[in-house]
């Protein structure tokens, strides 16, 4: 994850619900990849660190364990870098320039010069993070399969190069990959329509009884449709199948309001959201904690890295 601010509600569904469930199955690395942040976030540093002791703190609230799971940041396994250098060599620009996300990023991102290196090749560091650790399998939402397949490609044309080095990872769907922000769009910090793991219960309240909902409905007594209503896809993960068809069967003959949609959803959201909530709170006067977590996990990380590139190396005919 990216600390470029706090975490949201479509990071508890779309990953980290996920992360944790995968920590009884797998050897896992979780990352903090704060060079991933410049990409977009170069001019606005000074947050950063910060925000890298937040995700921390997210992360342990929702139950990531760095007794079992290794949780690192980026930048301290400069390996990394290394990696994405030497896979620069061998990765056809074409490859980066066809990434959906790249293509929606700039079109959504419009107010910020992303003319850089670092942009274009922020899939090529991604595919480095994942192979660093020769990862098998990645947690993902749907908005970031191409970047596995891109990884999976770039590993291809390593293996075929060089010698087999780098397994082809597979991407592993999440059950809500996707989860809509307030105004309908992808929930992203970068579109400031998200619902923060942080919020207090009359944030959420708030931002949830005003959220955009199906433009039909203009008035109380006009049907809506469920299917493209953004407040509808939140209660196919938070509400009850019996509740879900009462909120289809009011909003279609207009028996209900937005209202009181909304109100059925906070009745659902809540309960899952708060506990992370309170968790979160004892750590928040705990900075040199989460701090120390962080750079443990770091050592073991690149205690890996040194392995792996030892290999690459060694593949590349650099290994002297």
């Amino acid at each position: 994850m990216r600390p470029t601010g706090p975490l949201h509600l479509g990071h508890l569904v779309g990953a980290l619900d996920n992360w944790v469930q995968m920590q009884d199955d797998f050897d896992c690395v979780y990352g903090i990849v704060d060079w991933h942040a410049l990409t977009t976030e170069y001019q606005s540093v000074q947050d950063i660190q910060k925000n890298v002791l937040e995700i921390g703190m997210d992360w342990i609230a929702a139950g990531l364990d760095p007794e079992r799971s290794v949780l690192m940041v980026q930048s301290l396994v400069p390996e990394h870098a290394e990696l994405q250098l030497l896979l620069g060599m061998i990765c056809p620009l074409p490859w980066l320039e066809r990434v959906p996300t790249y293509k929606e990023q700039k079109k959504q991102l419009k107010g910020r010069d992303l003319s850089t290196l670092g942009f274009l090749g922020y899939p090529l560091l991604q595919a480095a993070d994942i192979l660093m650790y020769r990862g098998e399998v990645v947690p993902v939402g749907e908005d970031q399969v191409s970047h596995i397949e891109l990884t999976r490609e770039v590993a291809r044309r390593f293996n075929h190069l060089y010698g087999k080095v780098f397994p082809e990872p597979q991407a592993r769907l999440t059950k809500a990959p996707r989860l809509p922000g307030t105004d309908g769009r992808k929930m992203s910090k970068s579109y400031s329509n998200e619902i923060r793991l942080s919020d207090s219960p009359a944030d959420i309240k708030q931002k949830i009884m005003t959220m955009k909902t199906d433009p039909a409905r203009a008035r109380r007594t006009d049907p809506g449709n469920p299917g493209i209503c953004p407040v509808f896809d939140h209660h196919k993960i938070f509400t009850e199948e019996k509740d879900r068809d009462w909120i289809v069967q009011g909003c279609t003959t207009a028996g209900i309001g937005c209202a009181d949609c909304k109100q059925c959803l906070l009745e659902g959201m809540l309960p899952v959201i708060q506990p992370v909530s309170e968790r979160r709170k004892d750590f928040q006067n705990q900075p040199e904690m989460i701090r120390n977590i962080l750079v443990e996990g770091s050592r073991k990380a690149r205690r890996m890295a040194t392995e792996t590139m030892k290999d690459v190396r060694q593949s590349m005919r650099i290994g002297y």
